[in-house]
Order: structure tokens, then sequence, then C-alpha cells
């Protein structure tokens, strides 16, 4: 996992469990930058850290942080299929776009 797909999974879980920035750095023991920087990808933080996050913050364990959930499997598949119909050029070209979202 990039530290971008990091960032991107902690804001995902900070937002479904309906936290602030402030209130996830407080129950992490972190600071609201620190959190701010790993959301964005500017940081990748210590396996320490990100256990403080996960354990402290969100009630889940680090296997739990980077298990892939049924859904994600799910939608995972469903994107290949479908992927799977594109020519190379038109895979390229879907790429591009993803990127830029």
């Amino acid at each position: 996992m990039t530290a971008k797909e990091v960032g991107q999974r902690i804001k995902y879980l900070r937002e479904k469990n309906h936290l602030k920035k402030n209130a996830l750095a407080n129950l992490a023991g972190v600071s609201p930058t620190y959190i701010d920087k790993l959301e964005n990808g500017e940081r990748c933080p210590t396996v320490e850290y990100l256990s403080y996050i996960c354990n402290n913050g969100f009630g889940i364990t680090l296997a739990e942080f980077f298990r892939e959930s049924d859904e994600q499997k799910e939608l995972n598949t469903t994107i290949q299929n479908l992927t799977a119909r594109l020519s190379p050029k038109q895979q390229t070209i879907l790429l591009d776009f993803l990127k830029t979202l």
C-alpha cells in the first residue's frame, strides 16, 4: 500500500466513523496536522502510529486496516470484468482519466 492509499484508507475510516480530524488526532495521540498530512499522502505513518490510529481512533487492528472488505473485492472484480472488454488503448485512456480524479 502506498502512502496515498494509506491516507485514503484513514480518511475513509475517519469519515465512516463520523470523526473530525481533530477528534481522530486526540484519540490517537497525534496532531491534527499529522492526520491531515497522512490523509493527503504527504506522510506515511510508522507501524506504531498507524497502530495508535487504528486501535484508539477506529477500534480496529492493523490487520483489519489492511484487509480488503467484501465490498471492495466485489467492486474490484466488477471493474476487472468491465475493463477486460476494453481495448488496450481504451484501458489506457480510462486509466489516465481515473488518475485525474
